[in-house]
């Protein structure tokens, strides 16, 4: 299994310290400092982590980006069911 950490990259295109993208064969993980937050399956399914995933302003920041949405976008597919929650930690 091959997996792959990188950075975010901020909209000046510096990397952000604490902010990362790990890719695996399974998906792609969003972790922001030392939580896991979101993850992404092959399907494009997304899992939130049932704790983490609205935890601080930095981290819902970069939870927006990764998702390619608003955090009102994203209660309401939490709501609705199409992503779920669990224990990603």
């Amino acid at each position: 299994m091959k997996i792959k950490v990188r950075n975010m990259f901020s909209p000046k295109g510096n990397q952000v310290a604490n902010q990362f993208i790990i890719n695996t064969n399974e998906g792609t993980y969003f972790q922001s400092y030392n939580s896991i937050i979101a993850f992404r399956d092959n399907n494009s399914k997304i899992t939130l982590d049932d704790y983490y995933w609205d935890y601080s302003r930095t981290t819902g920041k970069y939870r927006n980006e990764f998702l390619g949405e608003y955090i009102e976008d994203t209660r309401a597919k939490i709501k609705s069911g199409e992503y779920k929650l669990a224990d990603l930690n």
